[in-house]
């Protein structure tokens, strides 16, 4: 190797022209996805307290706030919906209805925009009386086997509203393979399922609960039966492969930043795409430094983004979608 002076590290950091051309690290607007909350009425925006600049939408206004993410490169959307508290029940049977709010939402946004890749969770927290992404047996647990059936079923409602993925983040084990059957066997062939292969028991997701009026259902109640153990990381390569062989076309990763060193892992390791969500509270923390004035908002926001795709996340959910592509 060259020695002293010939090898200077900083002659290609020393312009902007230059650091672009040697970056190793590269951000588009066809990476992000844009989470999205749908309330009921018309001609509604509310603001979400928790998350600051981060809305709910009723349809009508839905439908503008994509089509205005569309034109600013934005090819995807992921829809969540806010329920009214008497739709709900133990059961969450609202979400088996095929004229819900979430199915009108998707409906008329492949109408209006067929164009923008339309995503709906999978789970039935924003529909349960008591907060929890499934049925719960005799002992308050979350019954695994019971609540993939009805996950079978919404996936179909779904699909049926022109869903063009489903992103079942119930972690429930063994609901993959039993959507991707259902599916199958209802002729969806094409329908997509984008599996919260990871989402660790965080935190981080109590401004997500509020923005989905979700939180105080929950109670003192928790899902750590469920969900993943944040001290364990050789679990979550299980849970990926286990997703792969049942049917999933890419993977999530949730919450993102506290989590890096999973998305290396599962990138290294497997070819599936890999998606990391940039969660609520991670938005939160960033938005309320931010406001503080504890650093630039678009310097930080684009440093943790480049951290996902260095890591090796092929696509980014984040709540800044809508102004990022506007900084990049």
């Amino acid at each position: 190797m060259l020695s002293y002076p010939y090898t200077r590290m900083r002659r290609n950091r020393k312009a902007q022209w230059s650091r672009d051309l040697v970056a190793e690290t590269t951000l588009s607007r066809s990476d992000f996805i844009m989470p999205l909350f749908v309330i009921e009425g018309t001609n509604q925006i509310e603001e979400i307290s928790s998350m600051p600049g981060v809305l709910r939408y009723t349809i009508d206004t839905l439908l503008d706030k994509v089509k205005s993410l569309n034109d600013a490169g934005i090819c995807a959307v992921m829809l969540f919906p806010c329920i009214e508290q008497s739709l709900k029940n133990a059961n969450g049977d609202e979400a088996l209805n095929g004229n819900n709010l979430i199915c009108r939402a998707i409906s008329e946004i492949k109408r209006q925009i067929p164009q923008v890749g339309v995503i709906a969770d999978i789970a039935l927290d924003p529909y349960t009386s008591h907060g929890c992404d499934g049925v719960l047996d005799d002992t308050d647990d979350v019954d695994n086997d019971r609540t993939i059936e009805i996950l079978c079923k919404q996936s179909i409602i779904l699909a049926e509203a022109g869903v063009d993925a489903v992103a079942p983040s119930d972690m429930m084990d063994g609901r993959v393979r039993m959507i991707r059957d259902t599916l199958e066997s209802h002729k969806y062939h094409k329908t997509q399922i984008f599996s919260y292969a990871i989402k660790y028991d965080s935190s981080f997701y109590n401004p997500f609960r509020d923005a989905v009026e979700s939180k105080n259902n929950l109670g003192n109640r928790n899902k750590k039966t469920y969900f993943l153990d944040y001290r364990n990381s050789k679990e979550s390569m299980q849970e990926i492969a286990l997703d792969i062989a049942e049917g999933a076309d890419t993977i999530i990763i949730k919450p993102g930043l506290m989590y890096l060193d999973i998305i290396s892992q599962a990138s290294n390791e497997f070819k599936i795409p890999i998606f990391a969500y940039q969660v609520s509270g991670e938005y939160t923390m960033l938005k309320n430094a931010a406001q503080a004035k504890l650093f630039n908002e678009q310097d930080a926001v684009l440093e943790t983004l480049y951290c996902f795709k260095r890591a090796g996340a092929k696509s980014i959910i984040t709540y800044y979608a809508d102004r990022v592509a506007g900084w990049i």
